[in-house]
C-alpha cells in the first residue's frame, strides 16, 4: 500500500506554472525599502522643492536673454509691427516669455525628480520603460514645438495677414501675439505625446493595437475637436494642420504598439 507521503505530487509539464525565473526576476522590486507615509510625503516635498528651485533658476536665466527669445518668436510674424497698448505691457510679456522658456529649460531636471520619486516603487520590468519613455517623450515634445514654430504659426499668421491685408493695417498687440504663439507651441508639444501614451497602454496590456484601430472613426472626430480646442486661433487651416498631425501620430502609435506584439 502506498502512503500519501509517497504519492508523486509533480505536475505534468503542461500544468506547470508558466512563470520563468527571468519573469520572476523582472517582476521584483530592485530594492524593497519600507517607508512610512510621513517618509513618502517628506520625499515628495523634497523633490517638489528641488523642482521649484530649477524652475526659478531657469526663469531667471531666460529673463536675462528674453529680448533675444522675443525676437526669435517674432520671426513668424513676417515684419508685422507690434504695439505696447498699456504701460508695462512689454515687461509683463517678457515675464511670460521667460516663464515659459524657463519651464522648458528646467523640464529635464523636473523629469529627473519625478523619476527619482517613483523609481523605488517600480519593478525591474517597469524600470526598463523609463529610458525609452523619457527619450521618446522629450523628442516628441521638441518635435511638436518645432512643428508649431515652422508650420502652424506661420500658416495661421499668413491666413490672418492675407485676409485683412487690403482693409486694415497690421498693428498687433504684443501681449495677444505672444499669448497666441506660446499657447499654440506648448499645446502642440503636449499633443505630440499621443504615441507615448499608446505605447504605455499597449505595453501594460490595457488596450491592444486592434482595439486602437477599431475606433478610427471616433479618433478622427476627436482629432478634429482637439485641433479646434488646442489652437488659440479660429482659422480652419491651423486646426486642420494640427488635427492631421494628431491623426498621423495616432496611427503611427498603433504601428509601434503592433511592433511590440500587442
Amino acid at each position: 500500500m502506498t502512503l500519501p507521503s509517497e504519492v508523486d505530487t509533480a505536475l505534468p509539464p503542461d500544468l506547470e506554472l508558466a512563470t520563468s525565473p527571468e519573469d520572476e526576476y523582472l517582476d521584483e522590486l530592485p530594492a524593497e525599502v519600507e517607508m512610512s507615509l510621513f517618509d513618502h510625503l517628506e520625499e515628495l516635498r523634497r523633490r517638489i522643492f528641488y523642482a521649484l528651485i530649477a524652475v526659478v533658476v531657469g526663469v531667471a536665466g531666460c529673463f536675462l536673454f528674453v529680448k533675444q527669445i522675443v525676437r526669435l518668436l517674432e520671426i513668424p510674424a513676417q515684419g508685422v509691427k507690434f504695439l505696447q497698448l498699456a504701460p508695462g505691457e512689454y515687461f509683463f510679456v517678457s515675464i511670460k516669455v521667460a516663464g515659459y522658456s524657463g519651464l522648458l529649460v528646467a523640464s529635464p531636471f523636473i523629469l529627473y525628480q519625478i523619476i527619482q520619486f517613483v523609481l523605488p516603487g517600480l519593478t525591474r520590468r517597469e524600470s526598463r520603460l523609463i529610458g525609452p519613455v523619457v527619450l521618446g517623450s522629450s523628442f516628441l515634445f521638441a518635435t511638436g514645438l518645432f512643428f508649431a514654430y515652422v508650420a502652424l504659426i506661420p500658416a495661421a499668421l499668413n491666413f490672418f495677414i492675407s485676409y485683412g491685408a487690403d482693409v486694415v493695417e497690421q498693428l498687433w498687440s504684443i501681449d495677444k501675439y505672444f499669448e497666441f504663439v506660446l499657447l499654440l507651441m506648448f499645446s502642440t508639444g503636449l499633443a505630440f505625446q499621443i504615441p507615448i501614451i499608446q505605447l504605455l497602454l499597449g505595453f501594460l496590456g490595457i488596450v491592444s493595437s486592434a482595439q486602437m484601430f477599431s475606433g478610427w472613426r471616433l479618433v478622427i472626430l476627436g482629432a478634429t475637436v482637439l485641433g479646434a480646442v488646442l489652437t488659440p486661433s479660429t482659422d480652419p487651416l491651423t486646426q486642420s494642420l494640427l488635427a492631421g498631425a494628431v491623426l498621423g501620430l495616432y496611427f503611427g502609435g498603433i504601428g509601434l504598439v503592433k511592433l511590440l506584439g500587442r
